[in-house]
């Protein structure tokens, strides 16, 4: 809840002097009954972006190649996968309640969609207090319909997830900074920042290092909350990688080296559809596709020039902050670029970009001007809209027909006797071993886990192959095996496999 008492009001700014500019925040002393007048807005927003997802992005979409990782951890129908330096356990707890039991992917995507429907209603309702419902509305109506958002709301995926984490912590923090008695916010704090760290360590730093430069009251909430998040992923750096610095190393090293990399043009070519961009080669997408992502950063100046004058800067200017820092690993760091990576900064900047449109329509004008002002914005956010269905609907053809691939490569699979208990290792041995019901296991690369005798051992133990591409080599342990197409890939399997049949 919003504070009400005068010391909450006057940190909050309510009883600054007025300006000619438009307020779009919401008044602090306005009575409960009329904030709660906002729930339907939001409420609608949240279950439109559950539906869309439903709808277009469709449940039965395969697993892709990280979830078949993440969900493959806490499933009990397949072996789990290597688990990599980089990657955090936090999604995976996500997923259990449904992929502990079942491995329905149907039922996984449902459950996941609901989910992050409802997240994103608890999410931006904690901003009731400092923004009018239209706008907190129309800020979660620009996130929920980004392609990437709704194309990442019911998979497996983790930055969804630290997007609705920082919303929920930056929020949060306000109300807790301007009424130290609010305990809510102080647990909401805790909580937004436990989640973002549990999804992604390295994320929640970035977004909460504007927050610890505002407020050393709030700053052991943090720390608590990075703490609880990070927790596991600190403690199985040291039973698993060798202590917390090795693992560092090897989540940089398996990012290609974390350091100065210019990654604008990557994320630009990134925006088309592809949802991994690496190596991020070939062009970038038309000026239609990509005219909002220019935008976006000029709507969100506007958007804080207006708050400004208005003297209530900081409910606009601290998520843009936060989103500022929560997009400088991808922007600057890494080498290569994926759309969903930025998700917490588009979540965070959702807001001060709906400050800056709600301004455009609102200000003080004439009547023309004002009905010119709206219906340039109706037309610019259908086009918005109409863009992103086009690439949404890209982006889901083009996943569906890899995961549709690998479903027929373990169907032939299991034709040439490769059942569980099993071993897979080669090209896209990861995903297909999901698909087949196998474990999977890499000599070399990123998901490296055993070596050449392991697997040589293995291969007269339990039913294995070994996968290439057609035209490529099988590793020299497996060549005098027969071999098979399967799928649009070429099969070794192991003899004691092929008399399993």
């Amino acid at each position: 809840m919003a504070c009400d008492d005068e010391r909450c009001k006057m940190a909050d700014g309510s009883n600054a002097t007025k300006t000619s500019a438009p307020r779009t925040s919401l008044p602090a002393q306005s009575a409960e009954p009329r904030r709660l007048r906002g729930e339907p807005w939001l409420g609608a927003v949240a279950a439109a972006f559950t539906v869309a997802q439903l709808v277009l992005v469709r449940p039965d979409l395969g697993l892709g190649w990280d979830e078949t990782v993440y969900v493959s951890q806490v499933s009990g129908h397949v072996p789990a996968a290597y688990f990599s330096a980089p990657r955090s356990r936090g999604i995976s707890l996500l997923a259990a309640p449904i992929a502990s039991w079942s491995d329905s992917t149907v039922l996984l995507r449902i459950y996941l969609a609901v989910l992050s429907g409802l997240a994103l209603y608890f999410a931006l309702r904690v901003w009731r207090g400092h923004f009018r419902p239209g706008v907190l509305a129309l800020a979660g109506a620009l996130f929920a319909s980004l392609w990437m958002t709704l194309f990442y709301g019911p998979q497996a995926m983790p930055n969804y997830w630290v997007a609705i984490g920082a919303l929920a912590c930056v929020g949060c923090f306000l109300r807790a900074r301007a009424n130290a008695r609010d305990r809510a916010a102080w647990w909401g704090v805790f909580a937004g920042t436990a989640l973002m760290a549990c999804m992604r360590p390295m994320d929640a730093v970035y977004v909460v290092l504007p927050l610890l430069v505002l407020a050393l009251r709030l700053l052991a909430v943090l720390a608590l909350g990075l703490i609880a998040g990070a927790g596991e992923w600190v403690i199985e750096a040291y039973v698993s990688y060798g202590g917390l610095g090795q693992r560092l190393s090897a989540a940089s090293a398996i990012q290609g080296g974390l350091g100065w990399h210019l990654a604008f043009v990557d994320q630009l070519r990134s925006l088309g559809g592809r949802t991994l961009c690496r190596p991020c080669t070939g062009s970038a997408p038309s000026l239609v596709v990509t005219l909002w992502w220019f935008a976006l950063p000029l709507l969100a100046v506007l958007g804080s020039v207006v708050a400004v004058r208005a003297r209530r800067a900081l409910p606009v200017l601290l998520p843009g902050a936060c989103a500022v820092t929560a997009a400088v690993p991808y922007l600057f760091l890494i080498g290569y670029a994926a759309p969903r990576f930025l998700l917490p900064a588009y979540a965070l900047l959702a807001l001060p970009v709906a400050h800056g449109l709600a301004h455009l329509v609102t200000a003080p004008a004439r009547g023309t001007a004002r009905t010119l002002a709206a219906g340039l914005l109706a037309v610019g956010l259908a086009g918005h809209l109409a863009v992103q269905y086009v690439v949404l609907e890209h982006t889901v053809h083009s996943s569906a027909a890899s995961r549709r691939d690998w479903a027929r490569t373990a169907a032939a699979l299991h034709a040439l006797g490769v059942r569980q208990p099993c071993l897979l290792s080669g090209y896209d041995a990861v995903p297909i071993a999901y698909y087949t019901g196998c474990g999977s296991a890499q000599t070399a690369g990123h998901d490296a886990s055993t070596s050449v005798a392991e697997l040589t051992r293995a291969a007269h133990r339990t039913s294995f192959a070994v996968l290439a591409r057609p035209g490529g080599r099988a590793p020299a342990y497996a060549r005098t095996w027969p071999d098979e197409r399967v799928g649009v890939l070429q099969a070794y399997v192991a003899p004691d496999a092929q008399r399993g049949r």
